[in-house]
């Protein structure tokens, strides 16, 4: 395999699982940006486990995840059932604070970021693996009773509380879920790039993840896994004197799918519309 290639699926896995921790507490209309602040710390506890302490991945992947989700869950408590604009400012505080304490920190590379994380055979394919296990119980999650007490919630807090959702506990839980799959994505891009800098983990994940996000369709798992090889391959075709711009142009899509398909590419009725028609085709 090329390197080119190599790079471009592995940032593209990591952005599908990036752009799918945005989704799940989205489910419930929270936009928890906090995935990048679990992303980072996970990410650089794995690399320094594998570093100084000679941890082999597959350690460093579990524990990166469990710091993940156990920060989340902590912060869950707070804002498990805040509203949209509570949880996106949460987010961002402790982006800034992860970024300004990695930074400061020389025992983990401080501004010159880390180096020599050890390569891992085969862990684009063991990447790509973990992509479908989350895909699985995403889709399970969907199409489940608690993802019906999502829909309602999104819809109509109000409206959900009267089906008897406990509003709390399922945004705690679908904050705490994100939070891991942060802290995977932390650890595998580690490993991956065998490096790691603090300018990575800013706010340009968040606007390359909300555009995958809403581009490909915010109601189903499907649309990530639409929007990702695509946006993330877009600026590798593109001029280079074009590319160097590619914020601005994920920023104009976002701000054009908002405005003209807010619902995305991959809905719900397209979904079962595409069911009807394999059904019928089958039939024939």
């Amino acid at each position: 395999m090329s390197l080119p290639l190599y790079y471009y699926l592995a940032i593209t896995s990591i952005y599908i699982l990036m752009t799918w921790a945005l989704y799940l507490p989205y489910r419930v209309a929270h936009l928890h940006f906090m995935v990048v602040a679990n992303m980072a710390i996970s990410g650089y506890f794995g690399g320094y486990a594998a570093t100084q302490w000679g941890w082999p991945f597959g350690l460093a992947l579990l524990v990166g995840i469990a710091i993940g989700a156990f920060i989340s869950f902590l912060v869950s408590f707070g804002i498990g059932d805040a509203p949209t604009f509570a949880v996106v400012i949460v987010g961002f505080t402790f982006i800034y604070i992860t970024k300004t304490a990695i930074e400061n920190w020389d025992v983990i590379g401080g501004t010159m970021g880390m180096f020599g994380i050890p390569v891992v055979k085969n862990l684009l394919l063991y990447v790509y693996i973990f992509v479908l296990i989350t895909g699985f119980f995403i889709y399970r999650f969907d199409n489940s009773r608690l993802g019906r007490a999502a829909s309602a919630k999104f819809v109509d807090r109000d409206l959900a509380t009267s089906f008897g959702v406990n509003t709390k506990y399922l945004g705690m839980f679908l904050q705490t879920w994100a939070g891991a799959i942060g802290g995977a994505c932390g650890v595998f891009y580690a490993f991956l790039m065998n490096s790691l800098f603090p300018d990575f983990f800013t706010f340009h994940i968040i606007g390359t993840t909300m555009t995958m996000l809403f581009l490909g369709g915010y109601t189903t798992l499907w649309g990530p896994l639409l929007a990702a090889p695509i946006l993330w391959g877009l600026p590798l075709i593109l001029p280079t004197g074009v590319a160097s711009w590619k914020q601005i142009i994920y920023g104009i899509i976002l701000i054009v799918i908002l405005l003209l398909r807010p619902e995305g590419a991959v809905t719900r009725k397209f979904l079962r519309k595409l069911q009807v028609k394999l059904k019928l085709v089958k039939m024939a």
